[in-house]
């Protein structure tokens, strides 16, 4: 008589014990790093003496960073390549690892993945044919006014052109300076010069490579 009550007790310990997500804090985490070594001063700057900013968002925003760990708050700092995550007060670094490698943006649904050494890349078009843009921003260090009648000019994060690549199978393509690169580096050339021509595609235009990617996959 008390066999279906224990069987299904264990069923729904079980069932819960699958669905637990673990907790994304412990030892061994790195605190981040919120300043940047001038060669004009002998301390740091930190990002708030820094005109601009070194994030692609400088709010914290609730993203997955793997399926078996819980939501996170988390901001990528494209100075660093790096993915802060704040848990209470603390702000830590994301390890690199292969754990880690596919962060989605609840809100905005942008997904940040790591690609081996390589960093991190926004993920654009997901296929056969993924395409990837790669920000990056520039530290331009302050200058000391030449005389006490004027003022230093401060020290400044400027972003740069984003970088685009597509992956095919293990190979990473990119930093397309034209269309006769894409030729080059993509196969099918035939008929990838005859929708480039057509479609007047553009190597440095991000709705192109849209279109140029889900061409792509569709061959």
């Amino acid at each position: 008589m008390k066999t279906i009550p224990i069987l299904l007790f264990l069923f729904v310990c079980s069932n819960y014990s699958s669905q637990t997500l673990l907790s994304l804090y412990g030892p061994g985490l790195v605190p981040s790093n919120n300043s940047v070594i001038s060669s004009k001063r002998p301390d740091k700057l930190t990002y708030d003496e820094i005109e601009g900013s070194a994030y692609f968002e400088k709010q914290f925003s609730m993203a997955s960073v793997s399926p078996n760990y819980e939501d996170v708050l988390i901001r990528y700092n494209i100075y660093n390549d790096e993915v802060e995550f704040k848990k209470n007060e603390d702000v830590m670094v994301l390890p690199k690892t292969d754990t880690f490698s596919r962060i989605i943006f609840r809100n905005s649904k942008n997904v940040l993945v790591l690609l081996d050494s390589t960093g991190y890349y926004f993920e654009i078009v997901k296929g056969k044919y993924t395409l990837y843009k790669k920000l990056r921003t520039k530290f331009i260090d302050f200058v000391p006014a030449p005389t006490p009648y004027q003022a230093d000019k401060p020290a400044m994060f400027r972003n740069l052109e984003p970088v685009y690549y597509i992956k095919v199978g293990d190979n990473l393509i990119g930093n397309f300076k034209s269309t006769k690169d894409l030729i080059s580096q993509l196969p099918d050339k035939e008929t990838l010069n005859s929708f480039l021509k057509s479609n007047k595609i553009k190597a440095d235009k991000e709705e192109d490579l849209i279109r140029l990617v889900n061409f792509l996959n569709q061959q």
